[in-house]
């Protein structure tokens, strides 16, 4: 699990494709203090698994079904990376619950500067908007944010310098693609509601299993 705050931003060293899978490696610096071999670090909001490690890069395997899923196909040699180490029991939770599994991807078609921030509207598909909703979290690019405001296809988020100075988001550009993860615990209350009623009618809790329960 993540938290959405970004530790460093890395760079991309190297992309090597082998048939249906790429192994990335990424120059880093401070989330290699502690780091293990099979530790989960998160890039661009991808929970990636380390596989090999130096005093100043590491590699992970990507999959080809996240190549095509997210922003991590389009990046190259000198590409900045946010980088996130998994959370530690006695951490900070600084963000919101993220998990580092993508649901889609979106496409920044606004930037705005404004007095002491800087306005991104990022566009995607209405699978994704569903959960998008005014003052809520979302994730971008691994970047725990606030949305401001919503129309049918897109959102609006509102970078502090801060932010702006610790990620990567300084040097996206009208066009450019970021990842996002939706807020997670709005996923899990979807799908509990839309679960089907038990067939055994006495699964159900109901005031006269209550009475027969001797409440």
């Amino acid at each position: 699990m993540f938290t959405g705050i970004i530790e460093e931003v890395g760079s991309i060293a190297q992309i090597h494709k082998q048939g249906e899978f790429a192994v990335v490696t990424i120059n880093a610096n401070k989330v290699l203090s502690d780091v293990h071999l099979g530790d989960s670090i998160a890039v661009n909001g991808v929970c990636l698994t380390v596989t090999s490690f130096t005093a100043s890069q590491f590699t992970a395997d990507v999959m080809s079904e996240t190549l095509k899923r997210t922003s991590l196909g389009e990046l190259k040699p000198s590409s900045p990376v946010n980088l996130e180490r998994a959370m530690a029991a006695n951490g900070r939770f600084g963000g919101h619950i993220v998990s580092g599994h993508i649901d889609g991807t979106g496409e920044i078609v606004e930037i705005t500067p404004a007095n002491h921030s800087t306005w991104y509207r990022i566009k995607t598909s209405a699978k994704l908007m569903r959960y998008i909703i005014e003052k809520g979290s979302i994730t971008i690019d691994g970047i725990s944010l606030t949305v401001v405001d919503t129309d049918e296809s897109s959102f609006r988020v509102s970078i502090i310098p801060h932010t702006i100075k610790e990620t990567n988001l300084g040097t996206k550009k009208i066009g450019s693609l970021v990842n996002l993860e939706n807020d997670i615990v709005g996923k899990y209350i979807e799908q509990f509601l839309l679960k089907k009623e038990p067939e055994n009618q006495q699964d159900k809790l109901t005031m006269d299993f209550l009475k027969n329960a001797g409440f």
